[in-house]
């Protein structure tokens, strides 16, 4: 039995299917059910920021349009700070912020003072509400140089900037992120990153996280909640699941010189070597420290750096378990 007291999100059995027409002769077509979404359920309290993942395909964009009533169920029960998204969308959208990390929502041509003046008209935010909460997005995410510049002249990672911006100038309770830092460089990452954890700390923002970065997720979020195939798979925190899924994430090292595998380290194994370089692999549960602390004092280390798993890949040993 899940525990719903509190629920600030509450998925129950939440389902999506579409009809999908293919043509099977020259003349006739068959119609075919897809289950996008197939009787998931979960909860989210208040100011919680939760992963939500899977791999191309699982269903995830289809919940989070659920989620925000683009689409209507086709059976369970969804309800987001009491409301039922498909049938009080206008009511709802005052409450939610979306961002999708492929799709802007700023207006191409407009430099983005502009932009941000429409979305205060759109949602009527009180001037002094809107003066103070860009003021404080502009200062936390570095925009005060870029606010009289085009949209369409903007890196991705301005852009992201920029979208987070619009999606948090009328105080929504919730925000659904698709993929904020895709594409982004380390230091926009870290940018982003910082952001959201100070307005989850400072607002108490509850924030539901889809992306295909691991690192976001250990960077932001104590939980994970992984679908595939439109089903749960995994509710539960991150070490959790590279537990179930025996997650590995791989230590690439560079040497002075090219030397042999690597060997004799608890816990890792050398999976890789060309040339000088060295892939090793070790529990995502484990921590790194330890391997390249050995790797440092036994070995002419030039260069490392971390990998982690892919999340498809945890999941297919999910199923392998």
């Amino acid at each position: 039995m899940r525990d719903t007291d509190g629920a600030f999100i509450d998925v129950t059995d939440l389902r999506k299917t579409f009809s999908v027409r293919r043509r099977s002769g020259l003349l006739r077509r068959t119609s075919t059910e897809v289950h996008a979404v197939d009787g998931i359920s979960f909860t989210l309290r208040r100011g919680e920021m939760t992963g939500f993942i899977g791999p191309n395909g699982a269903g995830k964009s289809t919940t989070i349009k659920m989620l925000t009533g683009i689409l209507s169920p086709s059976g369970g029960r969804l309800r987001v700070a009491g409301v039922d998204p498909a049938r009080d969308r206008t009511r709802l959208v005052r409450r939610i912020g979306v961002v999708f990390g492929q799709r802007t929502t700023l207006w191409w041509d407009l430099p983005l003072r502009d932009s941000y003046g429409l979305v205060r008209r759109m949602y009527r935010i009180p001037r002094a509400r809107y003066e103070e909460n860009l003021a404080r997005c502009v200062e936390l995410l570095e925009l005060g140089g870029l606010l009289d510049v085009p949209v369409r002249q903007l890196s991705l990672g301005q852009r992201m900037r920029g979208d987070i911006t619009a999606a948090l100038l009328h105080d929504p309770d919730v925000l659904y992120l698709d993929e904020p830092t895709i594409g982004l460089d380390v230091v926009s990452k870290a940018r982003v990153r910082e952001f959201l954890l100070h307005l989850n700390a400072e607002r108490g923002t509850t924030v539901l996280l889809t992306t295909h970065d691991l690192s976001d997720i250990e960077h932001l979020c104590e939980r994970v909640v992984v679908i595939d195939h439109g089903r749960l798979m995994y509710d539960g925190a991150l070490a959790g699941l590279h537990e179930v899924g025996r997650g590995e994430r791989t230590l690439v090292v560079d040497l002075e010189r090219e030397l042999p595998p690597i060997e004799g380290i608890a816990g890792a194994r050398t999976v890789r070597t060309e040339g000088p370089r060295q892939w090793l692999t070790f529990p995502a549960t484990a921590s790194a420290a330890p391997l390249v602390s050995r790797i440092a004092a036994d070995y002419p280390l030039v260069d490392l750096s971390l990998r982690e798993p892919a999340i498809e890949d945890v999941i297919a040993r999910m199923y392998a378990a």
